[in-house]
């Protein structure tokens, strides 16, 4: 009986696992995907006007670069604002470094020409003289991640060329990460390779990116120069290798050689980054293998079942 009673109860377990197996196929299938999931062949097609063959089928999650910038001022409380209720968006990228009163504040360039037409350096002007030299939009730090609220985050720290200063608002930084409880919901970047080497070293529970323009590897698609980037990477101990879209020119060699645990992120001086997944090591930042792999599936189906979500125009 007892026997009997234990098989039946098997049967309608696994049978309940099918159903709900079937049933999540079916959503997945019938749902469309997130507005920030496209396919590698629609941000090929954006960057470079073209695609590759075989490199379709990899997810790519869009992020905003200096918060949603075609439509506001770049890093300005309104572009993170506008990026964090943006469903294109899974998470939002800011610059931060230092005014002369360290005050840590959002803003990419050493002067405020590009942006604001002033010839004045951030780093010698006070937090007051900036907001008036920039209208108000210059933002603080703090703003930044009180308006970027329930997004995750992407923080370049911009190097001032001193290690003392700049391992002084990297402490900074992560103290106010802590304290908001916010660990695995940061991705801290930089340029400078001592500033991302402090990072893992000092804070190996951040998730950290090591930060490339315009490499030999850009355009000379050889594996010694390739293999070198990754080299690189592994010296500063980043996570995430964030190159300029003119690398996607070499999209194939980077993803063929990509050691796993590392991901490549590609950037545009536009309002747009993108994470591609190559494998379940190749996550958004704080998500688990698991939330990884659904969203795998999910994509997977998608695109088999249909084409306007995952190969949609950006």
């Amino acid at each position: 009986m007892n026997t009997a009673r234990t098989v039946r109860l098997t049967l309608l377990v696994a049978a309940g696992v099918l159903i709900a197996m079937l049933l999540s196929v079916i959503v997945m299938a019938v749902c469309p995907l997130p507005r920030h999931t496209v396919g590698l062949d629609a941000v090929l097609a954006k960057e470079l006007g073209k695609q590759r063959d075989g490199l379709a089928d990899y997810r790519c999650t869009l992020g905003a670069h200096r918060g949603d910038s075609l439509v506001h001022v770049e890093n300005s409380r309104g572009a993170i604002v506008s990026a964090r209720y943006a469903p294109k968006y899974a998470f939002i990228e800011c610059d931060v470094q230092y005014s002369s009163d360290n005050r840590v504040i959002a803003f990419h360039d050493k002067r405020l020409r590009r942006v604001f037409g002033h010839r004045d350096k951030v780093g010698a002007s006070t937090y007051a003289e900036l907001r008036n030299l920039t209208g108000g939009e210059i933002a603080t730090y703090e703003e930044v991640m009180d308006a970027a609220s329930g997004k995750r985050i992407n923080i370049e720290v911009k190097s001032q060329g001193d290690d003392a200063d700049d391992r002084q608002l990297v402490d900074f930084i992560v103290a106010d990460i802590n304290a908001r409880k916010m660990q695995k919901r940061v991705l801290l970047s930089s340029i400078s390779k001592d500033v991302v080497t402090y990072i893992s070293s000092r804070y190996p529970e951040m998730a950290t990116g090591q930060i490339f323009w315009i490499k030999a590897s850009t355009y000379l698609h050889l594996d010694f120069l390739t293999r070198g980037l990754y080299r690189k990477m592994e010296e500063s101990q980043a996570d995430y290798l964030m190159l300029h879209v003119a690398n996607l020119r070499n999209i194939g060699d980077l993803l063929r050689l990509k050691p796993t645990g590392k991901t490549v992120v590609f950037w545009d001086f536009d309002d747009t980054m993108y994470i591609i997944h190559k494998d379940l090591s190749d996550r958004l930042w704080g998500d688990s293998y698991l939330r990884t792999l659904l969203e795998l599936c999910r994509y997977k189906i998608r695109r088999h079942f249909s084409t306007d979500s995952g190969s949609r125009n950006l």
